[in-house]
């Protein structure tokens, strides 16, 4: 049997700069040999900045975070586990199954596509899955129907060919509900509403203890010290958010928690409720204080247990 590697985490510094992810992991684990080094990658045992990489020849830069796990994550999730809630011509909101990436990194976007599928983002699939259910029967839908009134005048419904355009994201390990845009001016306009913080949306959780109806206010920090996302009390620094959290179900040992955003920071939710206390169920990132031993998950969760369970926003075009 393959050997399972010991759990680490490594800072690419400059003298790693532009060379393989096999061979700056082959630098670091002295004593294992390439072909086992590969197969860590290949087995998805490797994340770069919380992401899943199978890609061993992926060029790093300095400051990338790579952490190297125990046990392989869940297997890259396929386009039948996304599913479509509401689309037309304008924008798409999909339910975005936990395992899958939202989008894909600046970095990545020139790559071949038979290097984007070793490892395809929700971006990635969700074209193809639309193009399929045109080419389909399906049942009429709103979407079907021209609309009585549109915003900007008598404007034309554009056409169904367009790409879908990201205009926010969802944690890999995070399920639920994301909207994307299929027109420039919808982009633009969904965009707007996510940066003013105008949108509604709802998460369901299930943390550790007992938690208490709250509303968590903490300013966020891309760097607490030790390369991983946390909390600052300087005022200067960070960036404002606030989490309004309620319990819904009391289980043993652990509850059952609705998060409702004021701010989108990254990770907010995560890194909140580990702050005071209460660490989501499947956390792996957020369960350790700085240069601390991270405290251990016993509730056995396969994933992380957070779902975007509702989203509000206004629609660009007709003002619902």
């Amino acid at each position: 049997m393959p050997k399972k590697p010991d759990s680490q985490v490594f800072h690419v510094v400059e003298a790693e700069v532009g060379k393989t992810l096999a061979a700056v992991l082959r630098g670091r684990l002295p004593g294992v040999p390439w072909s086992q080094v590969q197969r860590y990658v290949r087995n998805r045992h490797v994340l770069i900045h919380g992401n899943v990489s199978c890609d061993e020849g992926r060029r790093l830069k300095e400051g990338e975070v790579i952490k190297l796990l125990e046990h392989p994550t869940a297997p890259q999730a396929r386009e039948e586990d996304v599913r479509i809630r509401y689309e037309d011509d304008w924008l798409v909101v999909v339910e975005k199954p936990a395992g899958v990436t939202s989008v894909r990194h600046e970095e990545e976007r020139n790559w071949k596509e038979s290097r984007k599928n070793i490892q395809p983002t929700l971006e990635d699939l969700l074209p193809r899955i639309l193009a399929k259910r045109a080419q389909g029967d399906r049942r009429p839908t709103k979407a079907d129907k021209p609309w009585k009134k549109l915003r900007d005048g008598d404007q034309r419904a554009p056409s169904r060919t367009h790409p879908v355009r990201p205009v926010h994201r969802l944690d890999r390990e995070t399920s639920g509900l994301m909207v994307f845009a299929r027109t420039v001016p919808a982009e633009r306009h969904l965009g707007l509403q996510f940066r003013a913080h105008s949108t509604y949306r709802r998460y369901l959780a299930v943390v550790e203890g007992t938690v208490a109806e709250q509303t968590i206010s903490l300013r966020l920090i891309r760097d607490r010290g030790d390369g991983r996302r946390g909390i600052t009390d300087d005022p200067a620094a960070g960036k404002s958010a606030v989490t309004h959290v309620r319990p819904i179900e009391q289980l043993a040992g652990y509850t059952v928690v609705e998060c409702r955003l004021e701010t989108g920071r990254t990770h907010q939710i995560r890194i909140h409720l580990a702050e005071i206390g209460h660490p989501l169920c499947g956390e792996k990132v957020y369960r350790q204080r700085m240069f601390k031993e991270p405290l251990p998950d016993r509730s056995g969760a396969p994933r992380l247990a957070l779902h975007a369970a509702e989203l509000g926003f206004e629609h660009p075009f007709t003002g619902e």
